[in-house]
């Protein structure tokens, strides 16, 4: 429909409004012309039965702070602003309604609260709730919702489709922990959930905290020069992030459950949208929910904020499972982001076409390797077929085809192109010192890049500008040069998460490093096992401070019933568990107490004092072990030195 495809009237915009060059303009009307307007398949998805709207405008935390504003989202209609690629804005503006939606009798979602949906199920005495979103306080207003519209009801279970926390983070809003510790409220999850939603989050957690807010544009205006939207919801509902553990997990594919009172049928899915991962189906419901497995648009095979690469060829092995097995018997397939989709044809289709694309991205990538072409040779060659890319629920929205590209390589073979210039590559500053020198000077890579700019460029005149500014980081002007063509990039950009890097890149440029909002997820620390506590400890170890003579501290822990032996020495920390050797220094502690302890949320003193920590041994090197540490960190630069 042309309706999305005209810009604004670019007259209207102020003198100082960000601006589409000439060459984005033309770059995204070719896009345009080439996607599948006539399908209008998915307004009529996403807007049908909605029967409750958000109460208010605006959800507010306790301080007062605005944690959802669904006034903003109005902006997002219309024709498609010059500024915005036009395949995204169309994802924005279906993804910009929020509320109470019917799926079909006996289910619920509420969408357009938070990036993720939540499923509601009527039990025979009351609601199974599937997915309690991303914090607290969303899940809460959820579940609210729900109440004020359909009646009250108890919640009688809860589970979680996948170990992200965009999917469990919210369950302390929407049930007591209490009750699930003693099994009241059942909570169900996938084998391996637990092992998955803490390790993701921990060991290299604050490096992918610090990408996930580029990825998210968490500190950008929302807008159509700002975010526009998350690929696969609008934006994140803030807030604190809780986590309440699983009371049965589902070991075994094919595993069936009765909870109170409807029928559940479990497909397993380890190691594709997440580590640990399952869909279910309701058999006397006629309902399939695929989890993240399927979505409204392309996911991600490696997310742009870091993760394990996902197996591409595994995942689509189970879209093509769960439609052999579930399409047939099918009504309705509903998903963990996105939109249901109604009709056994049609969820049959959907689920082949996903499975295609993710099969297709899996073979290319390795023929093209196989041929001898790195990552990046792969990503630029890569096309996905016509019948596939006419679909939108393939379009590149969240994941990107290039990305993906690269993820296959990397799963493979690693980030080694196999060409000896990159076994010991420079690093980023030196080699773009010596680049500028090699080029004659900041001024005539500069030129070069201006040059390069006017043609319409911007890949390579963000590249030469990159190299001033690393060379150079008090070159004013490089820094505005290449935030502007960071800014044209990213209103090319049709995935959400390249848009909301570039024009979070221009941002750090313009303003340096900016802290982002605070995200308590204490709920997750408290979940730390003592090996994944250690584990953590571990990679903060500053080596120069563990060199000298060896020491041994052992840390028992009463409530665990555990013994753990840390061995630091070499510039390393090692730690076994179970180790009976004599140590240095041997603490005994319980778990939490242990856990406060190293997150600085307890004194030594205090936990002396109340009888909850003891010291064997010499306590010299239990000071000398605390001295270790160097905690990460925050707010580190990612697009200047």
């Amino acid at each position: 429909m042309i309706h999305y495809l005209l810009p604004l009237a670019l007259s209207a915009a102020s003198a100082n409004a960000p601006q589409a060059s000439p060459a984005t303009i033309a770059d995204n009307a070719r896009l345009a012309a080439g996607l599948n307007w006539e399908d209008r398949q998915d307004f009529d998805f996403a807007n049908r039965d909605l029967i409750a709207a958000p109460p208010t405008l605006q959800i507010l935390g306790k301080d007062g702070n605005i944690l959802r504003d669904f006034a903003g989202d109005a902006q997002f209609a219309g024709p498609t602003p010059a500024t915005v690629n036009p395949s995204l804005w169309r994802n924005a503006v279906l993804l910009a309604k929020a509320g109470l939606f019917k799926v079909k009798d006996g289910i619920w979602q509420v969408r357009g609260y938070d990036l993720s949906n939540m499923t509601v199920i009527r039990g025979a005495t009351g609601w199974i709730l599937v997915d309690p979103l991303t914090t607290v306080e969303a899940g809460k207003a959820a579940l609210a919702l729900v109440n004020q519209t359909l009646g009250p009801r108890p919640v009688t279970a809860l589970i979680y489709t996948h170990s992200h926390a965009d999917h469990f983070g919210g369950a302390p809003g929407v049930i007591d922990p209490a009750d699930a510790a003693s099994g009241k409220i059942r909570v169900l999850a996938p084998a391996g959930f637990m092992a998955e939603a803490i390790s993701e989050n921990v060991i290299a957690g604050p490096a992918m905290l610090r990408r996930a807010e580029y990825m998210f544009g968490i500190l950008l205006p929302r807008g159509p020069a700002g975010h526009v939207s998350s690929g696969l919801g609008t934006t994140r509902f803030a807030g604190t992030i809780g986590l309440i553990p699983p009371n049965d997990s589902i070991t075994g594919n094919g595993d069936t459950r009765t909870i109170d009172g409807v029928r559940f049928e479990f497909q397993l899915t380890p190691n594709t949208e997440a580590p640990a991962e399952m869909n279910f189906y309701l058999p006397d419901l006629r309902a399939l929910c695929m989890a993240e497995n399927a979505n409204g648009a392309m996911h991600n095979l490696l997310t742009p904020r870091g993760a394990l690469v996902r197996d591409a060829h595994g995942w689509a092995a189970y879209l093509l499972e769960a439609r052999r097995n579930y399409a047939g018997r099918s009504d309705v397939v509903f998903t963990s982001h996105f939109w249901p989709r109604w009709g056994s044809a049609e969820i049959s289709r959907y689920l082949l076409l996903h499975a295609q694309a993710y099969s297709f991205v899996h073979n290319e990538s390795v023929r093209l390797m196989n041929d001898g072409l790195n990552a990046a040779e792969i990503a630029e060659a890569i096309t996905l077929p016509a019948p596939l890319a006419r679909a939108w629920f393939n379009r590149p929205n969240y994941g990107s085809l290039k990305f993906n590209a690269r993820a296959v390589f990397q799963r493979y073979l690693g980030s080694f192109d196999g060409d000896p210039v990159n076994l010991d590559q420079l690093p980023r500053n030196l080699l773009a010192a010596d680049y500028v020198a090699a080029m004659g000077g900041a001024k005539n890579v500069m030129k070069l890049a201006a040059s390069a700019a006017t043609k319409g460029d911007d890949r390579w005149a963000a590249t030469l500008y990159a190299h001033v500014v690393r060379a150079d980081p008090a070159n004013a002007a490089a820094k505005e040069a290449l935030a502007q063509r960071y800014e044209q990039l990213a209103y090319r950009a049709e995935a959400s998460p390249w848009r909301d890097f570039y024009l979070s890149g221009a941002q750090e440029l313009r303003e340096g490093v900016r802290p982002a909002p605070a995200v308590s997820a204490n709920a997750i620390a408290a979940n730390l096992q003592v090996a994944q506590l250690l584990d953590t400890m571990s990679v903060r170890v500053v080596p120069e401070r563990a060199m000298g003579p060896a020491f041994t501290v052992a840390f028992v822990i009463p409530d665990q019933q555990e013994r753990h032996l840390v061995t630091i020495a070499n510039g390393v920390m090692i730690h076994e568990q179970g180790a009976a050797d004599k140590a240095d220094a041997t603490l005994i502690v319980p778990r939490l107490a242990l856990i406060a302890m190293v997150g600085g949320q307890a004194k030594v003193i205090d936990l002396l004092q109340a009888g909850k920590l003891q010291i064997e041994g010499d306590p010299a090197v239990l000071q000398r072990f605390m001295g270790l540490f160097q905690p990460p960190k925050p707010g580190f630069p990612l697009v200047t030195p």
